[in-house]
């Protein structure tokens, strides 16, 4: 009961985070307040993202495989990012037996996920947005403002130059998408407050819930 509570009240949150989200938004977003990402009902685009030995795929290829459960996560050098990654071991068995893969997504370069590979052994396939596209298409991506860009622009992000010749720093809002094979959404959650993740139990609950098989 207190698992079906939680769940409940992710749901809500994962709503709440996005309520003035209308239509998903090809722009990058002024601040993590702002983003108006892909909600439930709705398809995700069949964009390009990269294997950790640097291979381009496209995103429709990969989930047309079987039912996905989507993480777009900041990178490897943040520690909240690891930390969910690494709680994901606590579900991925339960997760494959309903018959879902677990992918991982951040702006890290190809060669930084293929050290994350293997430092990390993680049975999660990630892959590299390294041009930002698909955060971007998904709605979730966002600049940081002038001084939290200066402390993060030597860890990654990915950095974009506006016409008038300024450096800004963008990064994913972290986000969590159960699609079917088709790229329809069935679920979502959407926190700005990148401090904030989604347990690793209740995204199970959110994978039964689902039943995609």
């Amino acid at each position: 009961m207190k698992k079906l509570i939680a769940f409940c009240i992710v749901m809500m949150a994962s709503v709440l985070s996005i309520a003035n989200a209308s239509e998903p938004s090809r722009e990058i977003a002024k601040s993590a307040d702002d983003v108006r990402p892909i909600l439930n009902g709705q398809n995700i685009p069949n964009t390009t993202i990269y294997t950790p030995q640097g291979n381009a795929v496209k995103l429709h290829d990969v989930i047309k495989e079987k039912p996905s459960v989507i993480i777009f996560y900041r990178g490897g050098w943040c520690p909240y990012c690891n930390a969910q990654l690494a709680d994901l071991r606590n579900i991925e068995d339960k997760v494959t037996a309903l018959g879902y893969q677990l992918i991982a997504m951040s702006p890290d370069s190809p060669k930084r996920l293929s050290a994350q590979e293997t430092s990390q052994d993680y049975k999660v396939r990630i892959f590299s947005d390294r041009d930002f596209e698909t955060t971007q298409a998904f709605g979730i991506g966002f600049f940081l403002d002038d001084k939290v860009a200066d402390k993060y622009r030597n860890k990654l992000g990915v950095e974009f130059v506006d016409i008038n010749g300024t450096s800004r720093v963008a990064l994913p809002v972290p986000s969590v998408y159960i699609v079917d094979t088709s790229g329809k959404v069935h679920f979502q959650y959407i926190n700005p407050n990148f401090t904030v993740r989604l347990d690793s139990e209740l995204l199970y609950q959110a994978a039964l819930i689902s039943d995609l098989k």
